[in-house]
């Protein structure tokens, strides 16, 4: 399982294999990055993917709360995120720090250093963030089609502990919300439902 706070974090690019492929239509990264937001949620996000060149781009603009991120070509497996638009700050400055070779300690050190000097905002309420990920097989590059996914949850909560929010630091069981970075900018609500065992 990828680790999710890398994914969330970090753009979704520490734990993947390179792997040269082209880069799907902008149709088809919409089709699939949507597939990470709840349903009612998918038709009015934003969504942001790559163009020919590798970048990260702009692909169609949002009406609503929520921003997608498209699954990145380049990389082995299918991995996309939508959150809450108040977390672009955040993520946008995750990315930049990555783009410079910036490693996860130090990307989550500047962070927190900026969070609390002020240059850089969280939000001021819970906001939520999806992850969607699947194998390559299941992944359809020409059609956006992704079958036997998992989504995960997140709920970004800065600065909570578990005395704050009563959740334990780890999961007593599957699928059990647990907070993850507590007290810190990054602190966040973990929910990682069971995996679907599936039949021989």
């Amino acid at each position: 399982m990828k680790n999710i706070f890398v994914i969330l974090f970090f753009a979704f690019t520490a734990l993947h294999v390179q792997a040269q492929t082209s880069v799907p239509t902008p149709e088809a990264q919409i089709k699939a990055a949507v597939l990470a937001a709840p349903t009612d949620k998918r038709e009015g996000a934003a969504v942001y993917g790559f163009n020919e060149k590798g970048e990260l781009v702009l692909l169609r603009k949002g009406t609503n709360e929520m921003i997608c991120l498209a699954d990145d070509p380049n990389l082995k497996g299918f991995s996309a995120a939508c959150y809450h638009k108040d977390l672009e700050p955040f993520m946008a400055r995750g990315r930049e720090l990555k783009k410079q070779g910036k490693m996860s300690k130090e990307i989550f050190d500047t962070r927190e250093a900026e969070v609390k000097s002020g240059k850089l905002q969280m939000p001021g309420q819970a906001t939520s963030l999806f992850v969607y990920t699947a194998s390559d097989e299941n992944y359809n590059q020409a059609t956006g089609e992704v079958k036997d996914g998992y989504l995960r949850y997140v709920v970004y909560i800065p600065y909570a502990t578990s005395e704050s929010t009563g959740l334990p630091l780890k999961p007593d069981a599957a699928g059990m919300p647990w907070i993850m970075y507590p007290g810190t900018h990054g602190a966040h609500i973990m929910i990682s439902p069971p995996m679907e065992k599936k039949e021989q």
